[in-house]
């Protein structure tokens, strides 16, 4: 019983956060493209000083967080210590360069000028995943702390699996080895 609740509060996050970081990488993979190509009068495009620097911390925060997302879906599936050291560390690596694009996001706001729909939408989804992404980080490292949310550092199961043959004793009370 224990084991669900913190499956249960991470899966659907785990899958919202996927969904959302892919359409991140499109918009911005999109965006930096025609950027690049000088096509920034292209509707949707335009810009400030910051757009450059916006875009580019996107797409990272957008390749990261899939990544992140991927090795979050292995732990999901088999729920044990070692897949949760992978999950979290590497969703805080996504949320550390999404909270670098949210910065960029919030100061491109703040410089103004004309933006286009799709640099608006890129904002606006940047902004929710760098909450979003949080949430689920701490949903993660919850998991190290408690057996309630997570598989926990002290689950005294881990390591105890069906292959383990148990060494036979002696009735001398001396451990025996069987070849």
């Amino acid at each position: 019983m224990a084991r669900t609740v913190g499956k249960n509060m991470v899966a659907p996050l785990l899958f919202l956060n996927l969904v959302m970081y892919i359409i991140v990488l499109g918009f911005a993979s999109w965006c930096l493209n025609h950027f690049i190509n000088g096509q920034s009068h292209y509707p949707g495009v335009a810009g400030n000083g910051a757009t450059f620097y916006f875009l580019v911390f996107a797409t990272l925060a957008g390749v990261v967080g899939v990544a992140s997302k991927l090795a979050s879906v292995s732990h999901v599936r088999v729920w044990r210590n070692d897949s949760l050291a992978a999950a979290s560390s590497s969703s805080l690596i996504a949320w550390a360069i999404t909270a670098l694009a949210f910065g960029l996001a919030c100061k491109e706001i703040h410089v103004g000028g004309y933006r286009g729909w799709r640099l608006r939408v890129l904002e606006a989804f940047i902004i929710i995943l760098a909450f979003t992404q949080f949430i689920y980080v701490v949903l993660l490292h919850a998991g190290m702390i408690s057996g309630k949310y997570g598989p926990a550092y002290s689950d005294p199961d881990y390591g105890h699996g069906a292959h383990e043959v148990p060494t036979p004793k002696s009735t001398s009370g001396v451990a025996t080895r069987v070849v």
